[in-house]
């Protein structure tokens, strides 16, 4: 059965799929196989390579060419200014701050956007847009982690409901989370509180199941008893912070 018949013809593709479909046509593979590769009708590769053509562009690519840029070229229409998208888009730099909150996913702030716009971008464009202007945004400077040398602790600002199946009560627990700096190796446990105690022993039982200690333990929050403790007012000439 031929598989153009099988498939949605003159699909759009994620300019992902674009950047694929150019480089395998210009190492000389067929529309046919790169149909097959990329999962789509063979005639929704004849009409985006004989759009890349129309406008000269072929692999490799020009370095400078974003994904933006890209499909402007591939996808102008008359009467649509240059640079210009076709549908309704939100506030990137809203989503940006939406995203660092707890439980939020990128997932969830699309479903949000489609709830408002049911003819926005699908979820794959969704995505590569505003990875997009993440990219546009100052950078963050990129850390190399030896193996052994850091792990980075804190409690995740979340609790988690326990139910004491006897009696019903419903106590909330703390999330204790570790993870080494250059594997991700990840230990979580739960305690009733974050007071010293339950800070120490959380430590413990952490190296106990990694089986070593690291050169460095990196708080990310440091509670006060623990500042307390590891800093006391008779050495430090600081204020106790007292619980």
């Amino acid at each position: 059965m031929n598989e153009d018949i099988l498939m949605p013809a003159k699909r759009r593709l994620t300019m992902r799929q674009l950047r694929q479909m150019l480089r395998l046509a210009g190492s000389g593979t067929s529309s046919r196989e790169i149909a097959v590769v990329l999962g789509i009708a063979r005639s929704t590769v004849q009409d985006n390579l004989r759009r890349a053509a129309a406008i000269g562009l072929s692999w490799p690519l020009p370095g400078e060419l974003t994904d933006d840029a890209l499909e402007n070229k591939l996808f102008a229409r008359n009467g649509v200014k240059q640079g210009t998208r076709r549908r309704a888009e939100p506030n990137w730099a809203d989503l940006a701050v939406e995203l660092k909150k707890p439980g939020v996913t990128l997932l969830i702030l699309w479903e949000e956007y489609r709830g408002s716009h049911p003819d926005g971008y699908g979820y794959s464009r969704f995505c590569e847009l505003f990875r997009s202007f993440e990219q546009r945004l100052s950078p963050t400077m990129r850390q190399e982690h030896a193996a052994g040398d850091k792990v980075f602790v804190d409690y995740s600002g979340k609790k988690i409901p326990i139910v004491d199946r006897d009696t019903g009560e419903i106590r909330e627990a703390e999330i204790f989370v570790a993870v080494l700096g250059a594997s991700s190796f990840t230990y979580a446990e739960t305690t009733w509180t974050q007071t010293l105690p339950d800070w120490i022993g959380s430590h413990v039982r952490m190296f106990r199941f990694f089986d070593g200690v690291p050169r460095l333990i990196v708080c990310d929050y440091v509670p006060g008893h623990v500042i307390a403790v590891l800093c006391p007012e008779r050495l430090c000439g600081l204020p106790s912070v007292r619980y």
